[in-house]
């Protein structure tokens, strides 16, 4: 039975994922850029900083997000090296998913530095951004 607690989640997925990558804790700290004991914390369910939760993705191959995700229900994403462009990353996430993530960045981020644009336009403005983003293969 899954933990029902977001927090417990959290310590699970983060300690099933370090084991299956045979990391030893206080390397995964090291490479997180934290403390062991920080490190402990997440993997005991106590409490932390997201800024620490966020960064156990990239230790763990996670795409950015995925800890303070599982935080909020969803799944961990994994990400693989690309052998293709040495490198590179390849997201397992949704094209669906990123386009609104993107879309709703931009759109706070409208909201919050400019005044007097409608909606309208607001969401003009994302929808040609996520275009430009599509255009250059970034989503």
């Amino acid at each position: 039975m899954a933990p029902s607690d977001p927090r417990d989640r959290l310590a699970e997925c983060v300690k099933n994922r370090r084991l299956e990558l045979k990391l030893a804790r206080k390397r995964a700290a090291e490479l997180a850029g934290m403390s062991k004991d920080t490190w402990q914390r997440i993997e005991e369910a106590g409490e932390v900083r997201l800024m620490s939760v966020a960064k156990v993705d990239a230790v763990l191959d996670w795409a950015p997000g995925s800890a303070t995700g599982i935080l909020e229900g969803r799944e961990p994403i994994p990400v693989r090296q690309s052998t293709e462009a040495p490198g590179a990353d390849i997201s397992q996430r949704p094209t669906e998913e990123l386009e609104g993530r993107a879309r709703e960045v931009i759109q706070l981020a409208t909201i919050a530095t400019t005044s007097g644009l409608t909606s309208d336009e607001i969401r003009e403005l994302s929808d040609k951004a996520v275009r430009d983003l599509k255009a250059h293969g970034l989503i």
